[in-house]
């Protein structure tokens, strides 16, 4: 039998212990795809499932890692045949499906995204699950008419799917301003494209009902306290794309922002998005994002790293976007 590395969560006397370990393929769960993984990513979800902190993982042992890019070894269905390469993030992977931190991953086809035309594994998992939700974010206030000469907020812009936003917003010819409570990333964020940095304690703070028109629109990664400071500086008909909690889950706002200035807050869900809507997002993502532009985000480390890493983007001190290459 084949045996494969990976990284296993088990849970001893109450507390969670990671460690590499080989396991035997007939340890993975049977679902239609076998994928031999080339790439993984660490994402915040990552970081709690691996330091044992929230209620990510339910059952042990566990392969974590809610991203994954590599080449189909095994497949059952008609939609994929051994040698394509594909790209699953969301559908519970690395939350109630074993994720990608190992050299092989079993999955659903309907999970699958095969890999655009001009990307490469590694360029997928320098965007994986953060890319995705920023990509899905542009579409949203594109969708709604956000326009290009008007200022866009981004928060949380250091982390991952801010500084990707960044990069995509600048990219698009939007007027970018980054939201960061870090002084050392200025100039990184200015080298994405944003015209101008704000602390985030300027969005954070206490203000009134409304407040003057600042914001055409606003990718908020952050929630509670800054997602309420957006809202209540929101122009006329703005949009604000809402894909995140790091602030908090709580929001403490009025009613003023959507019926006196028609303001729209739109829900973000990069984890159960519809195929069509994902793999438009994919295609996007490689003409917008090529490898060379990632190259300032992206930082690569091996799976034996994943548990240092993982306190690391707990407490704030992860820049960009981290790739695991699983096979060293």
């Amino acid at each position: 039998m084949k045996k494969f590395r990976a990284l296993l969560l088990e849970k001893e006397n109450g507390k969670v212990i990671s460690r590499l370990q080989e396991l035997d393929l007939s340890a993975l769960p049977d679902e239609d795809v076998l994928i031999k993984v080339t790439y993984s990513s660490l994402n915040y979800k990552d970081g709690l499932a691996v330091t044992g902190r929230g209620k990510i993982i339910r059952d042990y042992p566990f392969i974590p890692g809610i991203d994954l890019a590599g080449i189909v070894e095994e497949s059952r269905s008609p939609a994929y045949k051994p040698g394509d390469a594909v790209i699953l993030t969301g559908w519970g992977t690395g939350e109630r499906h074993w994720g990608g931190y190992a050299e092989y991953a079993r999955a659903k086809a309907d999970w699958l995204v095969p890999l655009p035309e001009g990307m490469s594994l590694k360029q997928a998992m320098g965007l994986g699950t953060a890319g995705l939700t920023a990509m899905l974010s542009v579409m949203a206030l594109e969708k709604y008419g956000v326009q290009k000469d008007r200022e866009i907020v981004v928060t949380g812009a250091a982390g991952g799917v801010g500084s990707i936003s960044v990069a995509l917003l600048a990219k698009l010819g939007y007027h970018v301003t980054a939201s960061t409570g870090r002084e050392s990333a200025h100039s990184f964020l200015k080298s994405l494209g944003a015209k101008q940095i704000i602390d985030r304690e300027q969005l954070s703070r206490k203000g009134n009902p409304l407040e003057s028109q600042r914001w055409g629109g606003a990718i908020d990664t952050v929630g509670g306290t800054t997602l309420a400071g957006i809202l209540r500086g929101m122009s006329y008909y703005g949009t604000v794309a809402s894909c995140g909690l790091a602030g908090g889950s709580d929001l403490n706002t009025t009613v003023f922002p959507f019926i006196l200035r028609g303001v729209k807050l739109i829900g973000i869900d990069s984890n159960t998005c519809p195929t069509e809507i994902r793999s438009e997002a994919w295609r996007r993502l490689a003409a917008l994002l090529p490898e060379e532009v990632l190259q300032p985000i992206v930082e690569i480390h091996p799976l034996s790293q994943i548990p240092e890493l993982s306190g690391q983007i707990l407490a704030g001190k992860i820049r960009g976007r981290i790739v695991i290459d699983v096979k060293s």
